[in-house]
């Protein structure tokens, strides 16, 4: 059965009521004061960090969704901020490494239950080159930080469904 994507959202964010309705399939109208809520997805951000080695920087997530798990660094883009300045910034809390260049990849979608809810995001993917004057350290979000060798890289230790098919396409060398 597919949920509206507002189903959460029961009272108009404007006026307080209760007749707040499905308007279309991403929307949701007041039937009191008029206001329209269209639902769209959250950027997000994900590192792909290669050492010269080729191994690949993963995290080991420290929080749900998918506590435990392997993760990529990166995270949500704060507002008024590029996907570039937010690759940046996540990758510098979560491992303390400096990024001095980015280069976009590719985005998929994504959503995962957080605190009872369903975020829907867009991952947008980027290859990151960090300063080598620092070394990682687990922060932040993630628990453990891991290089691990391109050819251990196994997409089922990823907990994310976006991030497994990331991997996925990394590995096949599109990227």
């Amino acid at each position: 059965m597919n949920v509206h994507p507002l189903e959460d959202f029961r009272y108009c964010p404007q006026c307080g009521t209760s007749d707040f309705v499905v308007h279309d399939g991403k929307s949701k109208c007041c039937k009191g004061c008029g206001f329209v809520y269209y639902y769209n997805s959250a950027a997000s951000t994900a590192a792909i960090i290669l050492n010269g080695c080729d191994e690949l920087l993963v995290c080991r997530r420290a929080q749900e969704p998918a506590r435990g798990t392997l993760d990529l660094p990166g995270g949500f883009c704060d507002c008024s901020e590029t996907a570039e300045e937010g690759v940046v910034r996540e990758v510098r809390e979560e491992t303390g490494l400096d990024v001095i260049r980015t280069t976009y990849l590719f985005s998929l979608p994504n959503r995962y239950l957080y605190s009872g809810f369903w975020v829907h995001t867009t991952d947008l993917f980027f290859r990151c080159e960090v300063s080598v004057s620092s070394l990682p350290i687990a922060r932040d979000d993630a628990s453990e930080l891991l290089w691990v060798p391109r050819n251990e890289l196994k997409e089922s230790d990823f907990g994310l469904e976006s991030i497994q098919k990331g991997i996925k396409l990394f590995l096949s060398g599109s990227f």
